[in-house]
């Protein structure tokens, strides 16, 4: 690769501080934004693996199922089926618990194959006769690949996009019609879907209880497969994510909260994607709180020169308003809920994220589900009390330690609040 002396570094950083758009004057040779890799370019060439395919305003594979349901103008949004150009089972292109082994190239390059169709539709309006609808509804019951046919009004096309909340996926168009082949249900799914009068919450919940994936129940929610008649709707399928966290992590935290106290601090953890994950349990009742720190050129700090390091948190009594930091506070909070479930004890759990540039672009909030699941099915350290562990914790991050402490509530009010036990 041509190499940049240092007189050009000097100009690009001029040209880098008087420029809004870093990317332009990288073009993704000079790597301007520090990342080993240009997430523009990753991109691209998944794209370009399919473009070829996708030079037609017919199109028929295998769906994973997938589907889509915008936000955009709620309630009149755009849902539709999400069709790869390609045959076989392609079951893990939608199955988010199967990809952390994956690389993110590997991600990217299986996703950007789904083409996305767009038919505009009243979110009230599930009975809605149109063969699109009817048949995107019934992918996301589905729980194999099904073949389906789309016609678009024309060629699909989409500009490179990165979503933290959903997953990544390829271009997409306006669909006319919608052909697929007889789908085999999720049984549990299905029985929920023609139960008019159970409430979607309980339908979550028992579907859950009976082992299906966190991610049909998902797509099957943002499809408007679950609720009393009448109540029903397309739900964006960003907002479905999180609203599926938020009610089974809710759920299993009510018995978290009647269970017997951990009685040591325990550290776990994971790290991948260049991603730090750290978690800490303690001996108390139940407090939670997520911290992220994103170092400059990451996704979300591009352009900065100091670290980017926020929270958000709940104590005994939880939260009365949206978490700051977005979905993953509520994916993390489900899946340290799970452990505690497992386990029958309660605890205080303290997540940190250090993401460092290798961390290339945002791939979804199933990342940090699946990452803190990941980081608590291992073996962790234990510790007698907190000082200790945090100690620990300071080997594997490169933040000192204060500064997170200073960002966390959780972490302050064990570190600095009397307790009653103080005194005797």
């Amino acid at each position: 690769m041509e190499q940049v002396t240092t007189h050009q570094k000097t100009i690009l950083k001029k040209e880098k501080a008087a420029s809004p758009n870093l990317c332009g004057l990288c073009r993704g040779t000079k790597f301007l934004c520090g990342k080993d890799r240009c997430p523009v370019m990753v991109r691209f060439f998944s794209k370009s693996k399919v473009k070829p395919l996708l030079d037609t305003t017919h199109l028929g594979g295998a769906s994973p199922p997938s589907v889509f349901v915008g936000r955009f103008g709620y309630p009149k949004i755009t849902i539709g089926p999400m069709i790869p150009p390609t045959m076989g089972d392609t079951t893990v292109i939608d199955t988010p618990e199967l990809w952390l082994p994956k690389s993110l190239e590997e991600i990217v390059d299986f996703r950007s194959q789904l083409v996305r169709g767009k038919f505009f539709v009243d979110a009230t309006d599930v009975e809605n006769s149109h063969k699109v609808v009817q048949y995107t509804r019934e992918l996301g019951l589905s729980k194999n690949s099904v073949y389906a046919e789309a016609w678009f009004d024309k060629k699909p096309y989409g500009r490179i996009a990165f979503y933290d909340e959903v997953q990544p996926h390829g271009p997409s168009a306006p669909i006319s019609a919608l052909d697929i082949t007889n789908p085999k249900y999720d049984q549990r799914i299905e029985k929920a879907y023609y139960d008019t009068d159970l409430k979607a919450r309980e339908a979550i919940l028992s579907i859950y209880k009976d082992g299906t994936q966190v991610s049909k129940i998902q797509r099957a929610f943002s499809v408007g497969a679950f609720g009393e008649k009448r109540r029903r709707r397309f739900v964006p399928t960003r907002w479905s994510i999180t609203a599926v966290d938020s009610t089974l992590g809710l759920e299993l935290l009510k018995n978290t909260k009647t269970y017997p106290v951990i009685n040591e601090y325990r550290v776990y953890y994971h790290n991948q994607y260049d991603n730090r994950w750290v978690i800490l349990l303690t001996p108390t009742e139940w407090q939670y709180e997520l911290i992220e720190a994103w170092y400059p050129k990451t996704t979300w700090n591009p352009y900065g020169n100091e670290i980017s390091i926020f929270s958000s948190h709940e104590f005994y009594d939880g939260r009365t308003t949206y978490a700051e930091i977005g979905g993953c506070y509520y994916a993390a909070r489900l899946a340290t809920n799970e452990l505690l479930s497992k386990e029958r004890r309660q605890a205080g759990a303290v997540i940190m994220r250090e993401a460092h540039p290798g961390y290339i672009m945002p791939i979804g909030v199933w990342n940090v589900r699946e990452s803190v699941r990941y980081a608590l099915t291992q073996s962790y350290e234990k510790f007698e009390t907190l000082q200790q562990a945090l100690v620990h914790i300071q080997g594997f991050f490169d933040i000192p330690l204060q500064r997170w402490i200073r960002t966390s509530a959780v972490l302050k009010n064990q570190l600095y609040q009397r307790r009653l036990e103080d005194f005797v």
